[in-house]
């Protein structure tokens, strides 16, 4: 694991955080949006998710996972979730889409509306990669370059 756990040990920490964020990335893939649903969903799914997770102090608390988040470096995260994704891709056989949209509401009070352009397993259904581009335009091109 290349992400470092951002607690601190002193404070007793009770929970595994590449556990943590197995769970939050199943969680996720498995259409929970906030940590509340994440704590929830891992719950409710307690006996599967030990069936490879040991859980020594059971799920974390809705204010555990916040915690970790809230300390965990986006950059260092995102560089790991990329090189992980990236690994996965030459496996895949499906159809990859490549689309944008514009950010509903992001235009608003004089402010540039925020573009992005998205690439899509679509066998999977499962975001490979997700770029913001300066303007509505062939933004498939600025995905694909930015690899």
């Amino acid at each position: 694991m290349e992400v470092e756990d951002p607690r601190q040990p002193s404070n007793g920490t009770r929970h595994d955080f590449v556990e943590i964020l197995v769970m939050t990335l199943t969680a996720v893939l498995s259409d929970c949006d906030t940590i509340e649903e994440v704590a929830a969903w891992s719950r409710a799914q307690l006996a599967w998710l030990r069936q490879f997770l040991v859980l020594k102090n059971g799920i974390p608390s809705e204010d555990t996972f916040l915690r970790v988040f809230r300390l965990l470096d986006p950059k260092s995260f995102e560089a790991c979730f990329r090189r992980w994704v990236g690994a996965l891709i030459p496996h895949l056989n499906g159809t990859i889409a490549i689309d944008g949209k514009t950010v509903r509401g992001s235009g608003s009070g004089g402010e540039t509306a925020i573009h992005r352009v998205s690439a899509f397993e679509t066998r999977l259904g499962l975001v490979l990669g997700q770029e913001k581009v300066s303007k509505k335009s062939n933004g498939a091109n600025c995905l694909l370059e930015s690899r």
